[in-house]
C-alpha cells in the first residue's frame, strides 16, 4: 500500500514548515497548516506583529531576535520582570523569567541553547512578564476560507512555563470575555488562512477578570486537544485528516459552529519525575516500569505507552502517559474530584512520577473554582511538594544498576569528593577541565532533562581532578560527573586571580558610555540652543531644584520608540532619557531630614524632540509618579514641550500619547501632595495638561502655554497663528493660569523651593529680630483710644 499524507503527530516536526515543504516536493500531504501558515506563527515576533494588526492586545516586547543588550536595555526601560522567549517552537523551552533586579546574561545563554538545541533556531526576544494571569486557548478549525472556534480550554495549572493540567471548557469564564476570546482566534485564523488545526493562546489578567492579551499560536493538534474532544464528541485528528483531504467545513457539517460542550474535560500529564520542595524537578526517565495499569471506567480516557518491563528513553520528554476524565455534569469541582480519584487509581511503579503532585493539586482550593494563576504553583511549592510526598505511599524509584543500566560509581582520585548529577539527564556539557580551580557555586555542568537545561554548580571549591562523565552521556540521578580536591575556601580561592580593583571592564564602561550621552558636556549643540532663546537645559534646572548629589535619576537610558525608521546609534546620542528626566532628590535638605525634603522631580528635555511625550517617556512618568503617589511626596514638573508625539513607529498597540496612567495618578494625587509645575519656554497640548492641572504654576515670561499648539488650531480651522501667538504669558498671568509669573528659570528655581519649604514645615533652628521690639511701634500718645 502506498503512503500518500504524512501526520506529524503533535511534536516539534508539525510546526517545521521545511518538513511541510519537503512532504509536497515528495508528493505528500502534510496533515497540518500550509507553510507559509507555519513559517507565520512559528515565529512568535511575527504571529504578535500579526495580533497587533488586527487590533488584538499584546504584552510590551523587544523585536525577534533580539540581542542581550536590547533585552537588558528593555528590562531597565520597563522597570520590571520579564520573560525570555524562544522566538521559535513552543513546549515551555528556551523560556526563563527574569526578575527586575537581576542580569538577564545567564538566562538569555540558556534559552539560546535550548532553542538551538530543540528548533535549530536560537534566535530570543523579551516581553514584559504578567504576573497573575490565567492560561487560556481557543481551539480553530479552518479550512481555509472558512473558520470556526470550537471552544476554549484552560491550561493554568503550570511548571516552568509546561502546561500539567487543562480543562476544557475553560471554567469561571464571563460570556463576554470568551465571546472576546473566539472572534480574536477567528480573525487571526481568518488574517492567516489556516487550514487544519491551531491553537491561539491568550493571557486573561486574573485581577480583572477582563483583560486579554494575544501570546502565541500553535499551529498544529495540541497534547491537550483531547478534552475538546470529550465535551464535544468530536475527533480532532478525523477532521485534520478530512480538512487535509479537501473537506470544506460545510461539508463536515461544521458551518455554522461547532456543537455545545457537555459537561467538563480534565487531562492530567502524567510525567517520569517529582518534584523538591526548593521547585526542582528531578526526572526518572530511563529507568524500568515494573507495573502499568491504568484507570479504567466511564468517562475515562487514557492516551499513553506503558508496560512492566518496559525502560523508558530518557533522551524523550518525560511524559508517559495522558489521563483524560469527563464529567457531563455542569459543575467543574465535581470533574476535578473525578480526575483526582482517577489519579489515585493509576498503578505506575518502577520510576517515580508525578501522580501524587497531581492528586495534590486537584485538592487545592484554587484549582477546584478555577482560579489559579500560571504562578500558583511555584508560589505553593512547598505544600504541594509536602503534600505530594504524603500520597505516593510507595517509594517506585528503582536506582539499582538493574534498572538504570549504568555501572556503579567509581572511586575518585585520594583525597577528592564526588560531585553528583542532582538528575536523570543527558549531559550536554561540562564547563570545566582537569586541573581547573573552581569557586564555590561555579557552573561545573549542564545537564538536559524534561525539554530543559539545568546548571550543575559546584558545592565545593577546590580544584578539578578528575572527569568521570563526557558531553552526550545519559546520567542517572545520584552519578559522578567529576571529582573536585577541596581547597581553599571561594575567598581565598579569588586571590588566586588578579584582579585590578580600579579596572574599568567592558560591560560597565558600555553603560558609563550610555550615561554619558545623556549628559550636557556631551551634547553641546543641543546646550547651544538654550543658550541662544536665553533658556538652561533640563538638567541644568534639577540640577538648580534639588541638593547636590542627591537627585536619583530613573530611567536615563530610555530611547524614543523608533528603531523601525532609526539607527539605535542614532537614537541613543539624540533622543537621550526618550525626552523626558525623572527621578528623585532632596529639596532644602539642610533644613530637613531626608522624609520631609524628599521630592520627584520631572523635566522634559525641549532639545529631545522638542520635548514632546513619547512611549518610554510616558512609561517613566507612569512609574515615577506611582512613587510619588506612594510615598505622597512633593513633585515639581518642568513642562516646556509639545505635547504627544506622533513618530514613535515602534508602538503597534494603542496610542503613545494616550497609553498611559500618569494623567489619572496625577490627578489622584490632588490634595495629597503638592503638585508644582515650573514653565519657561513652550508648552502646549499634553504638557500644558500637566502644568494646568498642578496646584501652582509658575511660569517665565518667556512662556507660551495653550492645549492646543500651532498645528491643532490651523488643523481646527481656527487660522494660521505661530507659537508665539499662543498663550502668551502675560495673556495666561491675566486670566489667572500662571499663579507665579517670574523673570528667568533661576528665579522659578528659587521661588520653588522657597513653595515648598511651606510644606516642609517649620526648621528646627531659625533667627528673626527680637519680637519685643513690635511693643514700641505705636505712640504711647497714641493709647489713650483704648480707655
Amino acid at each position: 500500500m502506498k503512503c500518500d499524507a504524512v501526520h506529524p503527530g503533535y511534536g516539534f516536526l508539525a510546526e517545521n514548515a521545511g518538513f511541510a515543504r519537503a512532504c509536497g516536493k515528495a508528493g505528500l500531504t502534510f496533515i497540518g497548516p500550509d507553510p507559509e501558515t507555519l513559517d507565520l506563527f512559528g515565529d512568535k515576533a511575527k504571529a504578535r506583529d500579526l495580533a497587533a494588526s488586527l487590533g488584538i492586545p499584546i504584552a510590551k516586547a523587544t523585536v525577534g531576535g533580539a540581542r542581550l543588550d536590547e533585552i537588558k536595555a528593555f528590562k531597565d526601560e520597563l522597570g520590571s520582570d520579564i520573560m525570555i522567549k524562544a522566538v521559535a517552537g513552543g513546549g515551555g523551552r528556551g523560556m526563563r523569567i527574569v526578575l527586575a533586579a537581576e542580569d538577564p546574561a545567564e538566562a538569555y545563554a540558556a534559552c539560546a541553547r535550548e532553542a538551538e538545541a530543540a528548533f535549530g533556531d536560537g534566535r530570543l526576544f523579551a516581553e514584559s512578564l504578567v504576573r497573575a494571569a490565567r492560561h487560556i486557548e481557543v481551539q480553530i478549525l479552518g479550512d481555509g476560507t472558512d473558520f470556526i472556534a470550537i471552544h476554549d480550554r484552560e491550561c493554568s495549572i503550570q511548571r516552568r512555563n509546561q502546561k500539567l493540567i487543562e480543562v476544557a471548557p475553560a471554567p469561571n469564564l464571563s460570556d463576554a470575555v470568551r465571546a472576546r476570546l473566539k472572534r480574536a482566534a477567528v480573525d487571526l485564523a481568518k488574517a492567516a488562512s489556516v487550514r487544519g488545526l491551531t491553537t491561539m493562546e491568550f493571557l486573561l489578567d486574573a485581577s480583572d477578570g477582563e483583560t486579554l492579551i494575544f501570546i502565541e499560536a500553535n499551529p498544529r493538534l495540541q497534547v491537550e486537544h483531547t478534552v475538546t474532544e470529550a465535551v464535544t464528541g468530536l475527533d480532532l485528528v478525523q477532521l485534520q485528516l478530512a480538512v487535509a483531504g479537501g473537506a470544506s467545513l460545510k461539508e463536515l457539517g461544521l458551518a455554522d459552529g461547532p456543537p455545545a460542550t457537555q459537561g467538563y474535560a480534565v487531562e492530567l500529564r502524567i510525567n517520569l519525575e517529582t518534584l523538591g520542595a526548593d521547585g526542582g524537578l528531578t526526572s526518572s526517565a530511563g529507568a524500568v516500569i515494573t507495573q502499568y495499569e491504568p484507570p479504567t471506567g466511564p468517562g475515562i480516557r487514557v492516551d499513553g505507552y506503558g508496560y512492566g518491563g518496559y525502560r523508558t528513553n530518557p533522551a524523550f520528554d518525560s511524559l508517559i502517559a495522558k489521563l483524560i476524565v469527563h464529567s457531563p455534569a455542569g459543575d467543574f469541582a465535581r470533574a476535578a474530584a473525578k480526575a483526582r480519584r482517577a489519579a489515585a487509581e493509576f498503578r505506575l511503579t518502577g520510576p517515580a512520577t508525578n501522580l501524587g503532585l497531581l492528586q495534590a493539586l486537584l485538592e487545592q482550593r484554587e484549582v477546584i473554582s478555577a482560579t489559579a494563576t500560571t504562578g500558583f504553583m511555584e508560589a505553593n511549592l512547598t505544600a504541594l511538594a509536602e503534600r505530594a510526598g504524603a500520597l505516593r505511599t510507595e517509594d517506585f524509584t528503582d536506582k539499582s544498576q538493574a534498572a538504570s543500566g549504568h555501572p556503579p560509581d567509581l572511586d575518585g582520585p585520594p583525597g577528592t569528593v564526588a560531585c553528583p548529577s542532582p538528575m536523570r539527564a543527558t549531559l550536554v556539557g561540562l564547563e570545566v577541565a582537569e586541573g581547573d580551580t573552581v569557586r564555590l557555586g561555579q557552573t561545573l555542568a549542564v545537564l538536559e532533562a524534561m525539554k530543559m537545561q539545568h546548571v550543575v554548580a559546584a558545592t565545593q571549591a577546590g580544584i578539578v581532578r578528575r572527569l568521570v562523565s563526557a558531553s552526550g552521556d545519559v546520567v542517572d540521578e545520584g552519578q559522578t560527573l567529576l571529582f573536585i580536591e577541596p581547597g581553599i575556601q571561594e575567598l581565598e580561592v579569588e586571590v588566586h586571580v588578579a584582579v585590578d580593583l580600579d579596572e574599568i571592564r567592558p560591560d560597565l564602561a558600555s553603560v558609563m558610555a550610555r550615561h554619558a550621552l545623556t549628559l550636557d558636556e556631551n551634547r553641546p549643540d543641543a546646550v547651544a540652543r538654550r543658550r541662544k532663546t536665553g533658556q538652561r537645559t533640563a538638567r541644568e534646572n534639577l540640577a538648580d531644584l534639588f541638593d547636590d548629589g542627591s537627585f536619583n535619576e530613573y530611567g536615563a537610558l530610555a530611547i524614543a520608540a523608533q528603531k523601525r525608521r532609526r539607527s539605535l546609534d542614532d537614537l541613543r546620542a539624540n533622543t537621550p532619557a526618550d525626552g523626558i528626566i525623572t527621578g528623585v532628590g532632596e529639596v532644602n535638605g539642610a533644613l530637613f531630614p531626608p522624609e520631609i525634603s524628599r521630592c520627584v522631580g520631572l523635566a522634559y528635555d525641549f532639545s529631545v524632540l522638542a520635548g514632546t511625550q513619547g512611549h518610554f517617556g510616558h512609561k517613566k512618568t507612569d512609574r515615577i509618579l506611582e512613587f510619588a503617589e506612594h510615598w505622597k511626596t512633593p513633585i515639581v514638573w518642568f513642562t516646556e514641550g509639545g505635547g504627544g508625539r506622533p513618530g514613535d513607529v515602534d508602538v503597534t498597540t494603542g496610542a503613545s500619547s494616550l497609553d498611559t496612567t500618569s494623567f489619572t495618578t496625577f490627578a489622584r494625587l490632588s490634595g495629597n501632595a503638592p503638585r508644582l509645575a515650573v514653565n519657561s519656554g513652550r508648552c502646549f497640548a499634553g504638557n500644558a495638561v500637566f502644568f494646568g492641572c498642578a496646584d501652582i504654576t509658575i511660569a517665565t515670561r518667556y512662556s507660551n502655554i495653550g492645549l492646543g499648539g500651532p498645528a491643532m488650531v490651523e488643523g481646527g480651522g481656527l487660522g494660521v497663528f505661530t507659537a508665539d501667538e499662543i498663550g502668551p504669558s502675560e495673556v495666561q498671568w491675566k486670566n489667572g493660569v500662571i499663579d507665579l509669573l517670574v523673570e528667568d528659570e533661576a528665579e522659578a528655581v528659587a521661588a520653588t523651593k522657597q513653595i515648598l519649604s511651606y510644606f516642609q514645615g517649620p526648621v528646627a533652628a531659625w533667627s528673626c529680630p527680637d519680637q519685643r521690639k513690635l511693643r514700641h511701634l505705636i505712640p504711647e500718645t497714641a493709647l489713650g483710644f483704648m480707655t
